[in-house]
């Protein structure tokens, strides 16, 4: 599975500290990511990560991502970083399970680690 991962910058340790705990999980499957969450996630996991640029959705909006994890602060969101409201639109539309917080990401890494997310191999090959 193609899992995208996106941080605010307040959020990035947090990043981090999820990855690092399902190291496991996550090397099983193909990583993307922005560039520097991308950066801090391989160098505190040393997980390979393909990134994209700062703010890109491209994974999300040519429906390459089977799932995405994006910890978002929802106190202080900043210009340049990643905008919510697209990449929530674009996960909506083509039906990519979407985590903004911690708990939902634990619950969806937890869900693919079992298999449950399989369904996603099925629909991107109909779709």
């Amino acid at each position: 599975m193609n899992i995208g991962l996106i941080a605010h910058d307040a959020k990035k340790t947090l990043l981090q500290n999820l990855c690092i705990a399902y190291r496991s999980v996550l090397a099983k499957h193909t990583l993307y990511a922005t560039g520097t969450s991308g950066r801090l996630v391989e160098e505190a996991t040393g997980l390979n990560v393909r990134k994209y640029l700062a703010g890109h959705v491209g994974g999300v909006q040519q429906n390459d991502l089977d799932l995405v994890i994006f910890l978002r602060d929802p106190e202080q969101p900043k210009q340049h970083e990643p905008d919510v409201h697209r990449i929530i639109r674009l996960c909506d539309v083509h039906s990519i399970p979407l985590a903004t917080n911690l708990a939902t990401a634990e619950m969806l890494i937890k869900s693919l680690d079992r298999g449950e997310m399989d369904w996603r191999e099925i629909y991107r090959r109909n779709d």
